[in-house]
């Protein structure tokens, strides 16, 4: 038993070390809806593992990774909205997930741990993958981080300064795409964006620069993790919602803290 809270904390640990900086990155520039575009296409990546007899974390990566190199382009040949685009990819590929779920003959997929995530049964396989995932995201946010936060600020500016907007543009979708589906064993897929965002907006509302955010981010995610896994060990809770209503709670604390230092 001992064994199943250590993995579990190993787990959600190292998930936040990639989603603090990455969700600091997703507030910055308003793509909360983004995250959960891919998170709800992690569904239907499960179902064709599934049906294709394939590893399910290979298949949900490569669907995440698709989706996120099609919305770029899409986005710009259509000339429509993005919040509309995205709302129709989320929930269209929802739905042909649920519905190839649906057609699964001989297999039994558990809908619950998919969507809700199971923390408890991470193994040392799912470790060694997230610790991969979290380090080459890692080298990469400490590589292009200026670059980034440059883009983030403004993209016209960010342009002109020399800063490789559009490689940055497809960098960073594919860091939040495979972050989503590596981490959507710990929380699901309808709660896996809530880490990308709760943690970096509960540390913007103090912090005083990007930094600041990125490592404050983490920390409120390590928090909310420690914090959701014991509450869940005692109150006998589904682990990954226990994990994302503490860092909601902190970010409850943090709202009228920040106000109080802006004022």
């Amino acid at each position: 038993m001992v064994d199943l809270l250590v993995y579990a904390m190993a787990a959600g640990l190292l998930l936040i070390v990639a989603t603090g900086p990455l969700g600091a990155i997703v507030v910055w520039q308003r793509m909360a809806y983004y995250g959960d575009t891919l998170a709800h296409s992690a569904l239907l990546g499960v179902a064709l593992g599934v049906l294709m007899n394939v590893s399910i974390e290979a298949s949900v990566i490569a669907v995440c990774v698709l989706l996120a190199l099609i919305l770029g382009p899409l986005h710009r040949w259509s000339g429509g909205s993005i919040d509309s685009l995205l709302g129709i990819a989320a929930h269209g590929s929802l739905a042909a997930g649920l519905v190839a779920v649906s057609m699964q003959k001989g297999n039994v997929i558990d809908l619950n741990a998919f969507l809700f995530g199971d923390i408890l049964a991470v193994s040392a396989k799912d470790l060694w993958l997230l610790g991969g995932v979290t380090a080459a995201c890692s080298a990469l946010l400490l590589t292009f981080w200026n670059s980034l936060v440059a883009l983030a600020a403004h993209r016209d500016l960010a342009q002109i300064e020399g800063h490789r907007v559009a490689l940055l543009e497809v960098l960073q979708m594919l860091m939040i795409a495979v972050v989503v589906a590596v981490g959507m064993k710990i929380v699901g897929v309808l709660l896996i964006s809530a880490l990308l965002i709760i943690p970096a907006a509960c540390a913007s509302r103090w912090s005083r620069s990007p930094e600041q955010v990125a490592l404050g981010a983490i920390g409120a995610g390590a928090l909310s993790v420690i914090g959701g896994i014991s509450s869940a060990w005692w109150l006998d809770t589904p682990a990954g919602p226990s994990i994302v209503l503490f860092a909601t709670l902190l970010f409850a604390i943090a709202l009228p803290a920040g106000k109080l230092r802006l004022g």
